[in-house]
């Protein structure tokens, strides 16, 4: 069909628009692929799409939606070329964004004032050897790191996270750190904390709570005999490190035979983890248990889930000269954290790029046809182009979603079955 002033405007037949020789505008096409911000965005139908042709024609005035002259045009096929039905169906909105494979942001474990030395009290003030001067080595930070672990090793409960003068210094699991020395009497959350880690590692005879007893004392001298320290019945912030699990080695800042001060190394959780940066204008996208899929570089998937959407924003610097409001308006991202089930299908990769798709949006039962079949209207809108027993018609649509190359339509006369045109 040859288009004139009153045809509707039509896609182009790779599902993008035809050029308007006259008003020299281009429409887009269907806007399942694209860019969030700069971040790898392939669309499976775009959220928020706006279609335009630059060759429209208006309905209103006429009173129908054939030509305005009332008479038919001799030279107007009866059909257009190609054409397709209105179909009942599910759409899926999804939106494929860049995604980094690794364990996650790595934390620093700072060596804790007083570290004991082998057969010596625990290294709190007041728990100092008597002939503790304070500038020795049995003093506050005194001692030599003798053992640390290695990049990649992974560190459970009970196990030496490192050791100063042949004592380890010991992981417990927990979201409470040790912040004082904890005695006969004491009372808190770093109790439970300390009791329930004494019970997991098998030192028996008290009840897990919040109160620290002489049977807790009782635990806590064999755990020390464990460990080779002396057997004091107290516990000081210096003893153990506290974390919320396993924890993987990532890097090693001290050097044995350093003094036990300042960093000893990084860390971070045992299980690969995928994060994206996402642009804060899609955060509706996401949201807490969101499905994902991820792609490996080597092209294969493994499925996922959004565990965690940070608050946060942050703005990379603009250098266009724009203001500060609209650079961070531009580049201000939210962290996204996705969970992997299945570690065992990522493979040996434990760092790469990768492709994360998430599920934006499903609509279940609704009426959709291809994106291509949409026709601009002048007046605005668009319509479908029906063929029925009287001819080509154009209907007017409102439309939904897109999803993998269709649309959701909804319209007084659209029902499942209707035969609209597309291009060839």
């Amino acid at each position: 069909m040859t288009p004139t002033d009153d045809t509707p405007g039509r896609h182009g037949t790779d599902g993008g628009f035809e050029d308007d020789a006259e008003t020299g505008t281009v429409a887009p096409g269907d806007p399942s692929r694209g860019r969030l911000g700069g971040r790898s965005v392939r669309t499976a139908g775009a959220g928020i799409a706006v279609v335009t042709v630059a060759c429209v024609v208006g309905i209103a005035a006429t009173g129908a939606f054939g030509g305005g002259s009332g008479e038919p045009d001799a030279a107007a096929p009866s059909a257009p070329p190609k054409t397709a039905k209105v179909e009942r169906t599910t759409l899926t909105r999804t939106e494929t964004v860049d995604g980094n494979l690794g364990y996650g942001t790595a934390t620093t474990v700072q060596a804790a004032a007083g570290q004991p030395a082998a057969g010596e009290p625990s290294g709190s003030a007041g728990h100092l050897p008597e002939d503790a001067t304070g500038d020795g080595p049995a003093a506050a930070g005194g001692g030599v790191v003798t053992w640390l672990p290695q990049p990649g090793d992974v560190i459970k409960r009970g196990a030496a996270v490192y050791s100063v003068n042949t004592a380890e210094v010991p992981l417990l699991y927990g979201s409470t750190p040790l912040y004082r020395t904890l005695d006969v009497g004491a009372e808190g959350k770093d109790v439970r904390m300390l009791e329930k880690n004494l019970a997991a590692l098998g030192h028996s005879g008290f009840t897990p709570d919040d109160t620290y007893t002489d049977a807790t004392a009782s635990a806590v001298e064999s755990w020390q005999e464990h460990l080779g320290r002396e057997q004091t019945g107290t516990v000081s912030p210096a003893d153990a490190v506290v974390a919320a699990g396993a924890r993987r080695i990532a890097d090693v800042k001290a050097v044995p035979g350093s003094a036990p001060s300042g960093d000893v190394l990084t860390w971070t959780g045992t299980e690969r983890i995928v994060t994206v940066d996402l642009e804060v204008q899609y955060e509706d996208l996401v949201d807490e248990g969101t499905a994902g899929t991820v792609e490996l570089p080597d092209g294969t998937t493994v499925e996922a889930e959004v565990t965690d959407v940070g608050t946060a924003a942050t703005a990379e610097p603009s250098d266009t000269g724009a203001g500060a409001g609209d650079a961070a308006s531009d580049t201000a991202t939210l962290p996204v954290t996705l969970a992997v089930g299945k570690q065992k299908e990522l493979g040996r990769y434990e760092a790469a790029p990768v492709d994360v798709t998430v599920t934006a949006e499903t609509r279940k039962d609704v009426l959709a046809v291809p994106i291509n079949a949409l026709v601009a209207l002048q007046e605005g809108g668009y319509a479908l182009e029906t063929v029925g027993a009287t001819g080509i018609t154009y209907l007017p649509v409102e439309l939904g979603i897109f999803a993998g190359g269709m649309v959701e339509v909804t319209g007084d006369d659209i029902t499942p079955g209707m035969i609209v045109g597309v291009p060839k």
